[in-house]
């Protein structure tokens, strides 16, 4: 599927693996409509006429549908959506008489993986309304799980639960949506240089990136906005989970 033309939601899309995804694709002929809680309209003004930001919190349905309106309004129609939005949390199940905080278990699974359900719930039904190309394709999503959901670390039962629910509706959904020509194909990075590593010491990400067997640094946003790229053109990309991680398998800590 050429990206020519079409228009994609990036969620999490003003920066980061959201950021690198929203450029490439414009770079590559896309419309993107950058859905973020900052920084959306920034982007799209440095990108230009393909572009699109507006604020949109992945939990709120009236907000995801705005999205959605502004992408068929502004662009004619909606192809897709790029799942890069996402938050994540650091606590033992119970630490010295403290049990976990269960809001907070809610938060990240609401945000994590209700919100991504969301986006693609709302986007593929508009979606439906459209012609599918010639070859009978629609549009797909493209959802960001991690290496969490299969190697989860002392403290990340929640984001684990999140990215591991991430990955397990993979295929019901590719499934769900195949008839009417959509895909559902999920990424699982692992150690990778966005703005929530950045603000760690430089001894601390030298530390990280020294357990990646190959290449031994931190992944870059770009390098996942090429494998998103990929997916996108590539139509026997579906109902599968790509692990983006240099070999990694994480230790309990």
């Amino acid at each position: 599927m050429s990206l020519k033309g079409k228009t994609y939601i990036i969620t999490g899309g003003a920066s980061g693996l959201g950021g690198a995804t929203a450029r490439l694709y414009a770079e590559n002929g896309a419309n993107v409509v950058i859905a973020d809680l900052k920084g959306y309209d920034e982007l799209a003004g440095e990108i230009g006429d393909s572009a699109r930001g507006i604020e949109c919190d992945v939990t709120n349905t009236e907000q995801v549908q705005a999205a959605v309106d502004l992408a068929v309004e502004t662009f004619g129609g909606l192809n897709g959506a790029v799942n890069c939005a996402g938050i994540g949390s650091a606590m033992r199940t119970t630490s010295r008489g403290v049990p976990f905080d269960l809001s907070m278990f809610e938060f990240v699974i609401k945000v994590n993986l209700i919100g991504t359900f969301n986006v693609i719930r709302l986007a593929s039904t508009k979606m439906s309304e459209f012609d599918a190309d010639e070859s009978g394709e629609r549009g797909v999503f493209i959802n960001t799980a991690s290496v969490a959901a299969f190697d989860g670390q002392i403290g990340q039962a929640a984001y684990s639960a999140s990215k591991g629910g991430v990955v397990g509706m993979t295929l019901p959904i590719a499934r769900d949506l195949a008839k009417m020509g959509m895909r559902c194909v999920t990424i699982a990075p692992g150690l990778f240089n966005t703005p929530l590593l950045a603000a760690l010491p430089e001894e601390a990400k030298a530390s990280l990136a020294a357990q990646v067997p190959f290449p031994p640094r931190l992944g870059e946003p770009s390098e996942f906005a090429t494998l998103a790229l990929e997916i996108a053109r590539n139509q026997m990309l579906n109902g599968e989970t790509i692990r983006l991680d240099g070999a990694i398998r994480m230790a309990p800590k």
